[in-house]
């Protein structure tokens, strides 16, 4: 069984569940088993599965990896209905998501209900839950958007009933991270129920409100791989767990050198390739053209990198192009085996410059043998 760290944070990621639910997205049983398995391999704590109401497949689908016998915990999302809590049993997990609104605005325009019923609909499923001997995360649909002190009474009642955890979701991705930081500190001092955040990427800031939340007393975080999700996609996994090493200095028991193959796995397995630009995990985000910077890398890589590429199971990459300068091309070719002395390295760099701009991209290495032996023949 999985044992948090010293931190005590535990990462649950979901991309089985509202990563699957990106629009479009399908993931075959194979592929969720092979993201379930390296998940577990690289120390995710918990994995959200499955929608197991959703019918017989996806209750076949949940039992397959319930059959993994993972050392991660495996939940599945369920809404606060006897109904659906059973289908989880059914399945074979032993812990559910109660799923519930807890914004007047869902409350009044999805529900068309009131307070008094949520708190009634919250008692029965948690009650019908923990008579099953269920691990139980109370879902705050649109907490965000949800009057405080009404969510601080829920978990008041979930934490009475033997709830294990409240988790407070910015369904709608509208918060900023102060924001999220007020808010879940407000009902971290105000509840000894441990409280998970689940953050969505509407504004481009889910992996911020992410930490904020665990800045403010959180201690369980919901992420997904390559950051897949509803609309603009959830607070991605590998941007959590390096932000909370090298931003938080909290450093999770996670093995992040596979970051990089987990990541591929997932951009194939929902058709959703990784841009070469991602955030931590793209191929390209430790390439370096420019002049300066190359230089500064080549000299010691801590000039212009916030961490080592290996960490994630990338490399680093000098870029050649328009805006190369002398030392990365002569380092660059020394690496194709062609040494420059510094007069004909200025003159190479000319000639690389404009074809760069001609070409409106950067030289590969076959190209720069090609343009070498060029003037080779030549002289």
């Amino acid at each position: 069984m999985y044992e948090p760290g010293p931190s005590g944070i535990v990462i649950d990621d979901t991309t089985l569940r509202d990563g699957e639910q990106t629009a479009g997205v399908v993931f075959s049983l194979e592929e969720k088993i092979r993201i379930a398995r390296m998940l577990d391999e690289i120390g995710v704590g918990e994995i959200e599965c499955g929608i197991p109401a959703m019918g017989a497949d996806e209750q076949a689908s949940v039992k397959a990896l319930v059959d993994l016998s993972l050392d991660a915990r495996l939940i599945t999302w369920n809404r606060a209905v006897a109904s659906d809590i059973q289908a989880s049993i059914d399945s074979g997990v032993k812990a559910v998501d109660i799923s519930l609104s807890v914004s007047d605005i869902h409350i009044k325009h999805k529900l068309r209900k009131d307070r008094f019923w949520v708190k009634e609909q919250l008692k029965r499923a948690l009650d019908f839950a923990k008579k099953h001997d269920l691990y139980v995360s109370v879902g705050g649909e649109d907490s965000s958007r949800a009057d405080l002190d009404f969510l601080v009474q829920l978990m008041t009642i979930s934490q009475d009933l033997g709830a294990d955890r409240f988790r407070f979701c910015d369904t709608l991705g509208i918060l900023d991270p102060f924001a999220t930081y007020d808010k879940v500190r407000y009902l971290v001092e105000r509840s000894d129920l441990d409280l998970e955040v689940h953050t969505h990427n509407d504004l481009g800031m889910a992996t911020a409100n992410a930490i904020a939340g665990i800045r403010a007393g959180a201690r369980f975080v919901n992420t997904t791989v390559n950051g897949l999700g509803e609309r603009a996609g959830n607070a991605a996994l590998e941007e959590v767990v390096m932000a909370l090493k090298h931003a938080c200095h909290i450093d999770l028991p996670i093995a992040t050198g596979r970051f990089v193959e987990l990541s591929k796995l997932v951009g194939e397995a929902s058709c959703r390739p990784v841009p070469e630009w991602k955030a931590v995990v793209g191929e390209k985000v430790f390439s370096h053209e420019s002049g300066l910077h190359a230089d500064g890398v080549i000299k010691y890589p801590g000039n212009y990198e916030g961490f080592d590429p290996a960490e994630v199971g990338l490399s680093r990459h000098m870029v050649i192009g328009k805006h190369s300068g002398r030392h990365g091309l002569q380092d660059r070719l020394r690496s194709l085996g062609i040494h420059l002395e510094l007069l004909e390295a200025d003159t190479f760099l000319a000639k690389v410059r404009n074809i760069a701009q001609l070409k409106k991209c950067p030289l590969s290495d076959k190209d720069l043998v090609r343009l070498y032996d060029a003037d080779q023949q030549v002289a």
